[in-house]
């Protein structure tokens, strides 16, 4: 047990490089400190709970799976997509089973069905995760180009043709025609923006 434990602790810190590595896409744009793996996470997590609930999903079962969904590049990175045209990566479960070998079986089984279940888009829990990760990079994206980075709109583009589902779908709709702020006004009752 002294030995699962160390590995389930070496596991901890490894997935606390998340916060640490960045989007490598967003450098690409000219964005010069782009988010972290780990802060794209958790909003993809948020995403995917009210995605399932407005389709009728498990909104717990959908922020669990894209909570494990980009583990991996811990050990594989964030490879851009013009590099994934040169670079094959070993696909998440593997590095999900290397990630998790050594730890409680427990805890090994969880996560790599976690895994495996995104990866495989069988369940409506899973598509909606997936429709999170992209729409999360849409918003990310909107984000972005308010903040006067021009070159966004492929992060745009490939997100919007990539969304499954008819919630995420309206959600980009929406989040392209508002701004990023217009809640500040609302929230303050009116026009006023700080």
């Amino acid at each position: 047990m002294a030995e699962e434990l160390s590995k389930l602790t070496g596991l901890l810190y490894e997935l606390g490089l998340l916060k640490r590595y960045r989007r490598t896409g967003w450098l690409v744009a000219g964005v010069r400190d782009p988010e972290s793996i780990a802060d794209h996470s958790f909003r993809t997590a948020i995403i995917a709970s009210v995605i399932a609930a407005l389709e009728g999903g498990d909104p717990e079962r959908a922020a669990f799976l894209s909570l494990f969904h980009d583990t991996q590049e811990t050990r594989i990175t964030d490879i851009p997509y013009l590099g994934k045209r040169y670079l094959k990566a070993a696909p998440n479960e593997e590095v999900t089973a290397d990630q998790v070998g050594g730890v409680p079986r427990s805890v090994a089984e969880m996560v790599i069905d976690a895994v495996g279940e995104y990866e495989e888009k069988t369940s409506l829990e899973a598509v909606c995760a997936r429709d999170a990760d992209k729409l999360e990079c849409l918003i990310q994206a909107v984000e972005y180009r308010e903040q006067g980075h021009q070159n966004v709109q492929p992060w745009i583009d490939s997100s919007l043709a990539a969304l499954k589902t008819p919630s995420a779908k309206r959600l980009a709709d929406e989040a392209l025609g508002t701004g990023s702020l217009e809640w500040v006004s609302r929230a303050l009752g009116g026009d006023r923006a700080t």
